[in-house]
């Protein structure tokens, strides 16, 4: 009786491998459009198409399609059905609103975290600044505006609450695109300071002291984009009334 071939099966984990390989695209491209988004370099308004950036990432763009809805999921992006993916162009009334919220949940953080954080907790808190500084140092305004937002997830992270992480973390995506789009690089550069100065807050001895100390982060963030906004506003409607002939403002992008 002939004998019958008997076939190879495939790897096991080929199909774990494929999956990997996407999952890796999508990261990849996730960086780069978050890094230009965090760049100040897209001002607001402007459409991300999907086969210029397919092409510029070398890419799919069915990874680009996703990652765009992510994008637009995080609220980074804006999605217009038939229309595309765009930069936001929040109005002021927008951004203040997010602000109030992040320094209501950021109060009850304070809060709960007052007095309570371990030695090690400190200690990453203040590593973290460190690669804050280096950033800024180094002119990498976009991991610089990333790392500042991360500041306040690792502080989530230690409350131990995953639905306060969740929430926390669309309000500090929000803020970090107006950053990004409206503070200047030299005014950006204080963060790390005062992030330094919010872990000796957690750390001393006046629960007052440490709410004030993050709150006024907060306020001063908030004053600076909404006048960097204003500015460019002011700006755009001179370009208009001009014929499009005034010069675009500059503040630190």
């Amino acid at each position: 009786m002939p004998s019958t071939a008997r076939k190879t099966p495939a790897p096991a984990d080929a199909p774990d491998l494929a999956d990997a390989d996407e999952a890796n695209v999508d990261e990849r491209v996730y960086a780069a459009v978050s890094k230009a988004l965090l760049s100040g370099k897209l001002r607001p308004g402007t459409p991300l198409r999907e086969r210029a950036l397919a092409e510029a990432l070398g890419c799919t763009r069915g990874a680009v399609r996703k990652v765009l809805a992510r994008l637009g999921s995080e609220k980074r992006l804006v999605l217009e059905h038939n229309r595309g993916a765009f930069v936001p162009n929040p109005s002021i009334d927008d951004m203040r609103g997010t602000y109030r919220a992040r320094r209501i949940v950021e109060a009850g953080l304070v809060s709960t975290l007052f007095g309570r954080l371990e030695r090690e907790q400190v200690a990453t808190l203040r590593k973290h600044v460190q690669a804050e500084q280096k950033a800024f140092k180094e002119g990498r305004r976009e991991d610089a505006i990333r790392l500042a937002g991360e500041f306040h997830m690792l502080l989530a992270q230690m409350a131990g609450s995953d639905e306060l992480i969740s929430y926390l973390q669309r309000l500090v995506s929000n803020t970090e695109l107006y950053k990004a789009l409206y503070d200047s690089a030299e005014a950006a550069s204080c963060a790390p300071r005062e992030h330094e100065q919010i872990i000796e807050a957690l750390t001393g001895k006046s629960l007052d002291a440490a709410l004030a100390v993050a709150l006024e982060h907060l306020d001063e963030l908030e004053q600076r984009v909404i006048a960097g906004a204003a500015a460019e506003q002011e700006v755009d409607l001179a370009t208009l009334l001009n014929g499009g002939t005034a010069a675009h403002h500059g503040h630190g992008h």
